[in-house]
């Protein structure tokens, strides 16, 4: 009597589909690496470019070399011949002033958008997004002679007050205060702090990772303002350093040197905050979105 014997599944059948697969992924990894690489190469071209550009004689900027003699003289004339320390120092001034008095201000707004239930919590927030669709160039006119009435014009509260709203810093902390667990409140109310107290002790010291993210995008945002600057300064000594760069633009047209000079400067302190901050950022936007 023959006797059934079960099929059996030989590893060499087997091997030949992983050796497949296996290859692949590598091969679908390989593409997606050169695919980053080329878009981090176009995307860092701009700066690679600044950078040489802000080394070279005005003269060899758009020349088409690539190894010509580089110089500091740019950098040199840049910080001694014009007040372009002074444009470093109002800027900031203005963006710091600017991202503390903001962060103080939304993260009380923020709280109580979140938090407090009082008539017309709904609609207030409401007309506070709204305000997100306008866009700075519609109110400048309105917004200058406001400024002007409150006699602020070419001071230091005119550039800064203006500037401290922010529907999307307002938002952004409200939903991150929807994540912190009433449970932390209803303890710190049952040893008698007010809303006050709970404020500072219990809401502000558990921002900190949202409140520095947003430190990062107010200062950057504020550091490369330039209409509202434009607008409301008219004394040279209260200029920030983009409108310093414009100034150079028109005053020295043919000398790139010195604008890409004064542009890499601007640029030093910008990535410098946003490379202390990052991880911050990422963070807090993960967070405030997920609900």
């Amino acid at each position: 009597m023959p006797t059934l014997t079960k099929p059996q599944t030989t590893p060499a059948r087997v091997r030949p589909a992983r050796r497949r697969n296996a290859e692949v992924g590598r091969r679908s990894m390989i593409v997606r690496a050169l695919v980053a690489w080329a878009i981090a190469l176009i995307t860092m071209f701009p700066v690679a470019w600044l950078a040489l550009g802000a080394f070279r004689d005005s003269g060899d900027v758009f020349s088409g070399k690539i190894f010509t003699p580089l110089t500091v003289h740019n950098f040199v004339y840049v910080l001694t011949e014009i007040p372009f320390p002074r444009y470093l120092l109002n800027s900031a001034i203005v963006s710091v002033s600017v991202t503390v008095v903001a962060l103080l201000f939304h993260s009380m707004a923020a709280y109580a958008l979140a938090r407090l239930r009082f008539p017309g919590r709904d609609l207030g927030f409401t007309m506070i997004l709204s305000t997100m669709l306008v866009s700075m160039p519609v109110i400048l006119v309105p917004l200058f002679l406001i400024i002007k009435w409150l006699g602020l014009v070419d001071t230091y509260g005119g550039l800064i007050v203006p500037a401290i709203f922010n529907a999307f810093g307002i938002f952004l902390l409200r939903q991150y205060y929807l994540n912190i667990p009433r449970e932390l409140e209803e303890a710190a109310e049952l040893d008698g702090c007010g809303y006050p107290r709970l404020y500072w002790n219990v809401i502000l010291p558990l921002s900190r990772p949202i409140l520095a993210s947003l430190g990062v995008l107010f200062f950057l945002a504020n550091w490369n303002s330039f209409i509202w600057p434009l607008a409301i300064t008219q004394d040279p000594k209260l200029w920030v350093i983009q409108l310093g760069i414009s100034s150079l633009q028109g005053q020295y047209s043919s000398s790139w040197g010195y604008i890409l000079a004064g542009a890499l400067l601007a640029a030093v302190p910008t990535v410098v905050v946003f490379l202390l901050g990052q991880r911050w950022l990422v963070d807090s936007l993960k967070t405030s979105g997920s609900k």
